[in-house]
């Protein structure tokens, strides 16, 4: 018995100093790993800034991170911006396990790793009727803006257009605190009167390539790339005469604002990357330096990020915007399929693009003397005469072989493949000419060839395709590529501008509002000075030049009634008075989901009547019915917020707009609406129901006496339909004797049957 209990005991030990030995592997690995994970660069967020002295806010910032990496020096070191102007925060290079162990600290928001967001006019502003001549009016009643400060964060400046001219500005606001950042090929002294301040925000992107982010690029406020430029002007150019590209389009450039001033921000560099880190850290410098509107013409793809949880840029947008600041941004160019609409967070102004009333053709003439209007591509070079034209499925390959296509023009319908190797392959094998039949869109792009090219769509296509089989010897001529003002054709939301529903909180209309985005003649850095470009990041500055006016005009007005403002007055019919139709496949009239409340309106934007307004609490009300923590929401604001119990729902959120993603039984819906417009207003509702949605408001007429300026009212709604629904679209209007029409859209969708698996 004693000799078992023996080796009972020297088994035990020797178990024990087995496992001994494997935790201390285990342990040693640990500490290897650790040791070699490689760092990447992670945003702390911490909410309101808890002191007003910038140094001491930074100085807190590494009271967080020294411990965590062993001392202040470490700290120090890791740091590449503190985030200490709007709101506190830091990015560092950390593992991800000091990111974890970081994201529990009681003072943290929460901790997320960067992210690469991608870059998303002679005509415009006569299209949308801000005429600077006028006597009355936006432009006449601001000085065009002269006190207005728009903050564009994008790829930079190129401050020697024309466009940047100062020439009758006066001195700069007194406000301005920002500056100008000389660089490689830029000198602060380019800076003037227009171009108040340009800086540029390089850590982020550098950390990731160790150096310069890609050659050609210059570590400088120097627009590269042409995309900060463009959008700059756009948004508050000055005047500028005669401006055309090759002869297309002449006109006077000038922004929505045209006497506005500029302040760029560097982020984005010539691989299109812009990274979060440096986002960040640009807006918070802009909240510091006094701009009254942000606008940043970049976004994310879907999945998108959550706004408290993973967004870096949502939550600096969200500081911004409870300073009164309004932050417009694109929403993306991912369209027409549903559900890509991104910056979909409620407090952020989301803007959609259309085509407008100048269209560019390129002729097309058949041997039978008619002509055909193609569109998209410019070609700028000269006429090619009438030849012979080719069906590029009637060819063999050698018939290629033996020079059958040389000096001729090649006809193509397009089953996919992506147009430029039509033209590229007619190229080579000696076409003068390309004519392709695609898809219709709305970009305006010079061709890539030096072969003349022209676009159609099926349609086109198929009389072109009629004429080639039913002749012995088809021939056809390209003309140059002419434009075309005034009304040859309605306007369109445009097929690459991104579509709701929003995919995050589908109660939350987006986009708001679209403004023109198709073929936009503004500044870049080239030869000519000026070219066309195209996307949600040209309707976006649009929007920006816009709300800088009205910011003047209207300066106690926050940015949630700025957007309700664009909203409610927004057309939905072109200036013209046509329908707005949405490209796509097939085409249809234009929803809420494709351009929010419509088409701006900037004549009719400064006196909507009523806004329907939003501020602290409002947005509180919008993260506790998100599902956001309570303890995520207090961080955010800087103080302590309890959710109410139950939880509040998000169809209530105050926005200009009512969105029902599921409607299953009669629900009631609130909203909130100050009066903007004369005392003792009275409105009385009219409603255009969803098909098969039952709507009642109560009440039915608001009365603002002398002593009112907000009244909450409340809208019924049932369905009829028994069976689950796409989307049906309607409104709610407030009309009143003096001239407003305060519109909102409304969106349901019935969902009566749920399945059980």
């Amino acid at each position: 018995m004693g000799l078992l209990s023996s080796l009972i005991v020297s088994n035990n030990y020797k178990h024990f100093v087995v496992l001994f030995i494997g935790l201390v592997l285990i342990f040693n690995i640990a500490l290897i790993t650790s040791a070699n994970e490689e760092s990447q660069i992670y945003t702390v967020h911490l909410g309101m800034r808890q002191h007003d002295d910038p140094d001491l806010v930074t100085e807190s910032h590494h009271d967080i991170l020294g411990p965590l990496l062993g001392s202040k020096e470490a700290s120090r070191e890791s740091m590449i911006y503190s985030y200490r102007h709007g709101f506190s925060g830091f990015a560092a290079k950390l593992t991800s396990s000091q990111a974890r162990e970081l994201s529990a600290h009681p003072h943290v928001v929460h901790v997320t790793r960067s992210r690469n967001m991608k870059l998303k006019t002679t005509r415009v502003n006569d299209y949308l009727g801000l005429t600077p001549t006028a006597p009355t009016g936006l432009m006449h009643e601001t000085d065009m803006g002269s006190e207005a400060i728009v903050g564009i964060v994008d790829s930079g400046v190129w401050p020697d257009s024309p466009s940047f001219s100062d020439n009758g500005l006066g001195p700069i606001p007194r406000r301005w605190k920002g500056r100008c950042v000389s660089g490689e090929g830029f000198n602060a002294s380019s800076c003037n009167r227009k171009l108040i301040g340009a800086n540029y925000y390089s850590n982020g992107i550098t950390q990731k390539y160790n150096g310069k982010p890609n050659k050609g690029e210059v570590m400088s406020p120097l627009d590269k790339v042409g995309h900060g430029t463009h959008c700059a002007t756009t948004a508050a150019g000055s005047f500028v005469q005669d401006v055309s590209f090759h002869g297309l389009a002449k006109g006077t450039a000038r922004g929505s604002a045209p006497k506005a001033r500029i302040a760029s921000y560097k982020v984005c560099w010539n691989n299109e990357e812009c990274f979060t880190p440096d986002i960040v850290k640009a807006m918070d410098h802009a909240i510091r330096d006094g701009v009254d509107v942000l606008s940043l013409s970049l976004g994310a793809t879907v999945p998108l990020d959550f706004e408290v949880d993973r967004s870096d840029f949502a939550i600096a947008a969200f500081h911004a915007v409870m300073k009164g600041i309004p932050v417009v941004c694109a929403g993306g160019n991912d369209g027409p399929q549903t559900q890509t609409i991104s910056n979909v967070a409620p407090w952020i102004i989301t803007v959609a693009a259309t085509t407008m009333d100048r269209e560019v053709f390129t002729p097309i003439t058949l041997g039978n003397n008619i002509t055909l209007l193609g569109q998209e591509g410019v070609y700028l070079g000269k006429e090619v005469g009438f030849t012979e034209i080719l069906f590029h499925d009637d060819l063999t390959k050698e018939d290629f072989q033996a020079g059958r296509a040389k000096g001729k023009i090649l006809f193509y319908f397009q089953p996919g493949k992506a147009q430029e190797d039509y033209a590229v392959f007619a190229e080579s094998k000696g076409a003068v000419g390309v004519i392709i039949a695609t898809h219709p869109s709305d970009n305006i792009e010079i061709g890539s060839t030096d072969i003349a090219s022209a676009y159609v769509d099926f349609e086109l296509g198929m009389d072109i395709l009629l004429y080639i089989q039913t002749t012995k010897q088809p021939i056809a001529k390209i003309s140059p590529t002419k434009t075309f003002v005034g009304r040859p054709s309605a306007t369109k939301v445009a097929k690459f501008s991104s579509r709701g529903p929003n995919s995050i909180s589908p109660a939350i209309l987006k986009p708001d509002i679209a403004a023109p985005g198709s073929g936009i003649l503004s500044a870049v850095p080239s030869k000519t000075g000026y070219e066309f470009m195209s996307g949600t990041s040209m309707a976006a500055p649009i929007i920006s030049g816009i709300v800088a006016l009205l910011r003047q005009k209207r300066p106690d007005w926050s940015p949630a009634a700025i957007r309700s403002a664009l909203v409610t007055t927004a057309l939905q019919t072109d200036p013209s008075g046509e329908p707005i139709a949405a490209e796509g496949s097939p085409r249809k009239l234009a929803d809420p989901f494709d351009y929010g409340g419509g088409l701006v309106n900037p004549g009719k934007v400064a006196d909507p009547g009523l806004v329907y307004d939003m501020g602290h609490n409002e947005y509180v009300h919008y993260l506790c019915s998100a599902g956001y923590d309570d303890i995520s929401i207090s961080k955010l604001l800087g103080k302590n917020n309890t959710c109410p119990s139950p939880m509040p729902s998000m169809l209530d959120v105050n926005l200009p707009s009512i969105t029902i993603p599921y409607l299953s039984q009669e629900i009631t819906i609130t909203r909130t609406v100050t009066n903007v417009g004369p005392a003792g207003s009275v409105y009385k509702a009219m409603i255009q129901a969803p098909q098969g949605i039952n709507l009642q408001v109560s009440p039915e007429t608001l009365d603002f006496s002398s002593n009112t300026n907000k009244i909450t009212f409340t809208v019924k709604v049932s369905t009829t339909h028994r069976s689950n629904t796409d989307y049906h679209f309607g409104s709610l209007t407030w009309i009143d004797n003096g001239g407003h029409n305060v519109r909102i859209p409304i969106s349901v969708r019935t969902r009566v049957l749920h399945y059980k698996f």
